[in-house]
């Protein structure tokens, strides 16, 4: 008899398909005219796979008048930005918040967009307008920040870091770093930095760190970084904080939570069978390399199929086709005639997407819950015969349902601009699926991807209970399945810190399981978990997004839906599709910023007026205790302050040294915050005050 392994290993973890890219200073879009970029630096901190990325970039105007610009930001899949600022002569301007949808318009002398700069941009970039004009050899530094949930499959966890910026720029960069920071609460077996020679790298199992630095070099390739947490420790690992500040946002209390629920990946724990259908669109639409990525991706779909599982494909255009007149066993003689059926697609006709859910659903009908039953949807444009209305074709896929007795899943893929996103949308959220908008060239590496999750079933119908009503507005909902080597994030709030015992229930191979743990959760704000409430804000807008897409636009309750993501987004600090960064507002002096008025790339800050040598600090990386040591030569006697910033420029620590004149100094910080308590693993700075000139360093802090 087959078997289900419980316990569950609770973590962090992520999703998303792309990572930071340096990002373009727009001049001429059409033109392909953009402002030199001469450093780019990056730094990522990963707390248990959430990875909270700073990239600065400094760019120059090489033209011979002065110029505005556009900054724009391939921004990944499932990141969300949650701050840009910008400096210019010195001084620096933090990017508003604005409750109104980005200004996608680029600066050009035509209306079209260079093929090079749309290319790089990708699906989903990030415009800002820069409000002051950019001098002529003035130089020009904008950071952007954002929170992403990294991928992970059976403990392999990847970044990847677009750097391949040659289509925008030839030309060599006076300097490009890259700093990789991780912590994890499964032991780090192995943390590699592909793509690139590093220059230092450290890993204790609980913290590593890979560093890379290039001088006068051109940015050709990613950034890719891949690390392995252990396996086979399944324990439960929660984390959650108290973050005050919500308080003025909403009424749910000013505690978030975070676990991940991963089933047993070993060969121990066997797959639920599945009925699978795979549903392609080969309408006219689908003519040249869109056909051929769905051929390759239906053919890696039926050559990856599990024994014990039945499929059938079925394809439609005007007409409606089927490879089977039902669902057939997955062996050798059935897989080769399915890749030779679907090697006769052939793109030409309408789009009947009634059609292809009135062969598919029926045949069902033979299925029960022991199975995880599948449809796997695929289209590039809009229904154009049969039911073309959506209502209609949602109202005849719940009467097929009830007809035939079935509920099988329904994902939803929309191939480039012209699909019908509230439909597709309304699809799989009606029906327990997800779904997904993909860019033309996407198609096939997107869609093997998704089933490369959903190959291996574990647990169906997950369902989540808590012992107390503390617990509010918990994300994803619904649940999805359960599948090896895959992770389920569930976010949450919580108003009085109390234990809370959750359980995880379903079905397994027809059978009922659960499993049940105590969530104990925190009292106080913790630092290293300040990342929560910009997490669950995230989940929660995507929710939202989804229920404002399956809703008539002009209504009123979309209306109602649409404030709330907007109010979401602008209360936690997190970019969504209806807010944007617009303006800006001067800052103070910036404690974390290491380019003096950008008139450097250096990591330190270069004031010749002053007679003094930087010496850094010792050990760095550190775990209990750092150095940090500098020589001064004509001074007066007085007392020195060293800040200490964390990698979003907060203050963590201010220390002292008392200067008696010319000579060596050092100061000890023991990496510990102003209110005593250890700090979290990551990336610091310190600056060393010195009457109104300032120069610094960079610390990684590993625990």
């Amino acid at each position: 008899m087959k078997k289900i392994l419980l316990p569950f290993a609770l973590l962090i973890v992520v999703f998303a398909s792309r990572a930071f890219a340096n990002g373009v200073g727009v001049v001429d879009a059409t033109t392909g005219e953009y402002v030199w970029l001469v450093s780019s630096r990056v730094e990522v901190s990963v707390e248990n796979q959430v990875a909270l990325v700073t990239a600065r970039h400094v760019f120059r105007n090489q033209f011979f008048s002065d110029i505005r610009l556009k900054y724009a930001f391939p921004m990944p899949d499932g990141a969300s930005a949650t701050g840009l600022r910008w400096q210019m002569d010195g001084v620096w301007y933090q990017a508003n918040f604005a409750a109104a949808e980005a200004d996608t318009t680029l600066p050009g002398s035509g209306s079209s967009i260079h093929p090079d700069l749309l290319r790089y941009l990708g699906p989903s970039p990030l415009f800002f307008d820069i409000e002051q004009k950019l001098a002529r050899d003035a130089l020009i530094t904008v950071e952007i920040t954002y929170v992403q949930l990294l991928p992970y499959e059976f403990g392999n966890v990847e970044f990847t870091y677009p750097n391949e910026y040659e289509s925008i720029q030839s030309r060599p960069l006076d300097e490009q770093s890259f700093d990789f920071v991780l912590n994890s609460g499964r032991t780090i077996l192995d943390l590699d930095l592909l793509s690139h020679s590093s220059t230092s790298t450290f890993n204790n199992g609980a913290s590593a760190v890979v560093r890379a630095s290039l001088t006068e070099s051109r940015a050709d390739r990613d950034y890719h970084v891949r690390y392995t947490i252990n396996p086979e420790e399944l324990g439960l690992f929660d984390f959650s904080t108290q973050w005050p500040d919500s308080l003025g946002v909403d009424n749910l209390g000013d505690g978030f939570f975070l676990f991940v629920a991963e089933p047993d990946p070993s060969e121990n724990n066997e797959a639920v069978d599945k009925v699978f259908t795979l549903i392609v669109d080969r309408s006219g639409s689908m003519t040249g390399n869109k056909i051929i990525q769905a051929r390759n991706a239906a053919s890696f779909i039926v050559n990856n199929l599990n024994q014990g599982d039945r499929f059938n494909i079925v394809d439609f255009s005007d007409n409606v086709a089927s490879f089977r007149e039902i669902h057939v066993p997955y062996n050798g003689i059935n897989r080769e005639a399915a890749l030779d059926y679907i090697a006769g697609f052939r793109a030409q006709g309408s789009t009947n997407i009634s059609g292809a859910f009135g062969t598919a659903i029926p045949q069902f009908a033979a299925t029960n819950d022991s199975t995880a039953n599948i449809i796997v949807f695929l289209t590039d444009g809009k229904p154009t015969i049969g039911l073309t209305n959506p209502d209609d074709i949602l109202l005849h896929v719940r009467e097929l349902k009830t007809e035939h007795a079935t509920e099988p899943l329904i994902f939803t893929f929309g191939v480039g601009p012209d699909v019908n996103r509230q439909l597709l949308t309304r699809l799989a959220t009606e029906n327990d699926g997800l779904v997904e908008f993909l860019g033309s060239a996407e198609l096939e590496t997107r869609i093997t991807q998704f089933y490369e999750k959903i190959r291996n079933p574990v647990v169906l119908g997950t369902q989540i209970a808590f012992s107390l009503p503390t617990i509010a507005e918990v994300y994803p909902d619904p649940l999805p399945n359960l599948y090896k080597g895959q992770q389920m994030i569930v976010s949450g709030r919580y108003n009085e810190p109390v234990p809370v015992e959750v359980t995880l229930s379903g079905t397994a191979f027809g059978q009922p399981v659960d499993f049940s743990y105590t969530l104990n959760l925190a009292d106080s704000n913790a630092t290293a978990y300040q990342f929560l409430p910009k997490i669950w804000a995230k989940l929660k807008i995507e929710h939202l997004y989804l229920r404002y897409l399956a809703l008539d636009p002009f209504s009123a309750e979309a209306s109602a839906v649409r404030e709330e993501i907007v109010q979401t987004s602008l209360g936690y600090g997190v970019i969504s599709p209806f807010t944007s960064f617009r303006g800006g507002t001067e800052e103070p002096e910036d404690p974390g910023d290491d380019t003096g008025g950008a008139t450097s790339t250096e990591d330190e800050i270069d004031l010749p007026e002053l007679e003094f040598e930087q010496l850094g600090n010792y050990p760095n990386p550190f775990r209990e205790s750092t150095r940090i040591r500098f020589r001064l030569g004509q001074i007066a006697p007085q007392t020195v302050q060293v800040k200490i910033f964390d990698a979003l420029g907060r203050l963590v620590r201010i220390l002292t040294v008392r200067v008696a004149g010319p000579g060596e100094y050092e100061v000890v910080w023991d990496g510990r915050t102003l209110s005593g308590e250890p700090a979290p693993s990551g990336t610091y700075f310190y600056l060393v005050v010195l009457d109104d000139a300032v120069f610094g360093g960079k610390i990684a802090l590993v625990r």
